[in-house]
């Protein structure tokens, strides 16, 4: 409850501007609780306190910038810098670890699911850095993924409104897993709204292939 105080009352002064620089803060790897932050913003939305399409631009905005900012130290500087001097931004040599071990199980797609993993999002953006991942590829995971994010923990508050503690703390728990859901939902969409011309490439696709195999075998 004391950290659910402190957040009111940094939105009592300041407004959007928490939310802002709460989260760019919180991609440097300074605590700051964002999930929270973004679904109590979300309640305010749903109060009629702040406007919900700011609110998304302004997280969306934040939690770039800082994961942008983190690459560029992680790519620049690289690991020894980040070892002598990660911990002073909280970023421990146990941490580095950690998040390269799901890095080598994950790949470069955990720059993606990282933000739904407690401990690992805060430290993606070092890492993908430090092993100079393309930056086009990085801004296509990190980016898609900050969206994912951002709708879904202030949509919480926006949603269920004097409930979003409550839906907050399911979502929190289970997000990996409800943002899996939702991207086989809009595929399985994409696929019905786009089936005609998705069977007729295929099709193409088959013909083509048959055709390579009949035209070796003569």
């Amino acid at each position: 409850m004391e950290l659910l105080k402190w957040i009111q009352l940094l939105f009592g002064d300041y407004g959007y501007l928490v939310l802002f620089l709460g989260l760019v803060l919180e991609f440097i790897a300074l605590p700051f609780p964002g999930e929270t932050t973004m679904a109590y913003a979300g309640y305010l939305s749903y109060a009629g306190k702040l406007h919900f399409g700011w609110l998304l631009v302004l997280a969306f905005l934040g939690t770039t910038i800082g994961m942008t900012i983190t690459y560029f130290i992680g790519l620049k500087a690289g690991l020894p810098f980040i070892q002598r001097y990660g911990k002073w931004v909280l970023l421990s040599e146990s941490k580095i670890d950690h998040v390269q071990k799901w890095f080598n199980k994950y790949g470069q797609s955990l720059i993606f699911i990282g933000y739904f993993i407690p401990g690992v999002r805060h430290f993606t953006g070092y890492f993908a850095g430090i092993i100079a991942v393309p930056f086009r590829k990085f801004a296509l995971y990190a980016y898609s993924g900050a969206l994912f994010w951002v709708v879904l923990f202030i949509s919480v508050g926006k949603l269920f409104g004097p409930q979003w503690n409550l839906a907050f703390h399911m979502v929190e728990k289970y997000s990996i897993w409800v943002v899996a859901a939702i991207v086989l939902i809009v595929i399985a969409l994409l696929v019905l709204r786009y089936r005609k011309p998705l069977s007729a490439l295929m099709n193409r696709l088959i013909r083509k292939n048959k055709t390579k195999t009949v035209s070796k075998t003569r």
